[in-house]
Formats: C-alpha cells, structure tokens, sequence
C-alpha cells in the first residue's frame, strides 16, 4: 500500500466519522440536554487527549494574553456552540438534513473570510458559495407535509456550522501556531469548563437517565473526536492540504448515508439535490484552492 493511499484512506475514515457524528447527535438529542452532553463528551475526551499528548511528548504551549482570549472564543464558538447548536437543531429536523447543511462548512468558512476579513474571492468561490446556498435552499424550502422538517431546526445548525466557521477564522488570529494535538486537548478542556456552569442550570439529575444517548455522547467522546483527530492527521502527514480538503465532501455522505442505516431516515429527493449541490460546490472551492496554490508556487531555480 503506497503512502497517498494510506493517507487517503485515513481521511476517508476520518471523514465517515465526522459524519457519524450527526447520527450521534440525533440520538443524543432524544435524551439528553445539549450543555450537559457537551459538558459530558468534552470530561471524557480529555483524558485521552493528555494521554496522547505525554505518549508523543508533545509540549504543552506558552500562550500569550491575546492568544488565551482567542482560544477561549474558539471554545465557545467551535466546541460548545456547535455542539450545544447541532444537538438542539436535531431535536427538530432529520439527521440527513443536517448532514447536508454540515457540508457547506468550508464554503461557509470561505464566505465569513470575505465578509470578515475582506478577502477578495474568485469566480470559482463565488460559485461555490451560490451552489451551497442552493444545497441548503433545497433542504429549508421543503414543503413541510410530515412535520419532521423544520425551518427552525435547519436554523439552529446553520447556526452550528456559522459557529465553526468562526472557529477556523479565529484560529488564524493566533500569534503561535499551536501543535494540532495541543490545540485539540485545549479546545476540550475549555469547551468542558464553558459548558459545565450551564449544564448545572439545566438540573440533568432531575430527568430519567437515557442510556442511548449517554452511549452516543461516549461513542462521539472517544471514536470522532479522537479518533478521528489521530486518523485525520496521520492522513494529512501523507497528501497535501489542497488533497485533503476535498476528503470534507465525504462528510455528509456518510451522515446521509447513516441516517438511513441506522435512524432508519428515507432519503429524499430533495436531500439527494442538496446533497448534490454542496458536493459540488466542496469540488469548486478545491479547484480554487488549488488554483491559488499553484499561482503561489516558485519557479525552479536554473
């Protein structure tokens, strides 16, 4: 097995487990409140986070003020306002919806670097951007007939993805570049203390004890967050960046196709377009990036 397959097929599975996480979301939903199961994934992520960091004899960053601040926004954004956001918003829309919406993450991310940074974008971008809003347009206009489509729903996790958007602009404002495996046990740690004061609010012993969705918060706890985090970037230490991007397409497939095998959610046409539509804008915004990287790219010295 050559080095490109093994790191395309590290991200594939890397990828198929983000996906999983929209399924596990759904689950949770059902029987947990969404601060407390935010506050429980993150108490049980940690502990393999350090365990990895002492196993790699990773060393723990020096961080400025500046940058403290920043991650504690990633946190509130990126950890706990979208996982808080998508479990809600799957209390109201099918697992196969969100999935979709989920997928226009990088061309979401793409849009707020123009909006917030004021980027100028290329025509293949602006594409993108058009063909993801239609992905998304052809889930939230969906004629709700059965009651399990909702405008409200779709809201929320468009809300989760804006907020991992946010996530990846802030981490550009860092002064350090931080170890991928540092900045991961980080975002734990202080996703869990952001949501641990709220989850008291919600009074979580008062309710019945659901042991699907504790399983699923274990499951997401341990197999995507770090697994997923070790398979991601074994992959990425193989392929190029430009290469890997384009692996985020699987995302919603696997979510789309989960939901049907394990929720027991049909898959409707108007899924398949969406679906159909952020692939192709995921496939847009990977031309451009590919594009801007080879107009970047140094002629050979004589």
């Amino acid at each position: 097995m050559s080095k490109k397959f093994q790191g395309y097929l590290y991200l594939s599975l890397a990828m198929m487990l983000v996906g999983s996480t929209v399924v596990a979301s759904k689950i949770i939903a059902s029987g947990l409140p969404p601060f407390t199961a935010t506050a429980l994934r993150f108490a049980i992520a940690v502990p393999p986070f350090l365990f990895l960091l002492r196993l790699s004899a990773t060393s723990w960053p020096r961080l400025t003020r500046g940058d403290w601040v920043i991650l504690l926004l990633q946190a509130g954004a990126g950890s706990v306002g979208y996982t808080t956001l998508l479990i809600s918003g799957l209390k109201l829309t099918p697992a196969a919806d969100a999935g979709v919406i989920i997928g226009t993450l990088p061309v979401v991310s793409a849009t707020i670097a123009i909006v917030v940074l004021g980027e100028r974008p290329q025509r293949s971008i602006l594409v993108a951007i058009a063909l993801a809003a239609a992905g998304v347009l052809a889930i939230v206009l969906r004629p709700d007939a059965d009651g399990q489509h909702s405008l409200a729903g779709s809201a929320l996790i468009l809300g989760a993805v804006i907020c991992e958007g946010l996530f990846i602009l802030l981490s550009k404002r860092l002064k350090r570049e931080l170890p991928p495996l540092a900045l991961s046990c980080l975002m734990a740690c202080l996703g869990g203390a952001i949501a641990a004061p709220i989850a008291l609010a919600e009074l979580p012993w008062t309710g019945s004890l659901a042991l699907p969705a504790i399983a699923a918060v274990v499951y997401y706890a341990l197999v995507p967050t770090v697994g997923g985090f070790v398979l991601w970037y074994a992959g990425l230490a193989k392929v190029s960046g430009s290469e890997a991007s384009v692996f985020t397409a699987l995302a919603p497939v696997s979510t789309m196709l989960l939901a049907f095998a394990v929720l027991g959610e049909p898959v409707a046409l108007n899924q398949m377009l969406g679906i159909g539509s952020v692939l192709a804008a995921v496939a847009c915004l990977g031309a451009a990036s590919m594009t801007a990287r080879g107009s970047r790219r140094p002629s050979k010295a004589l």
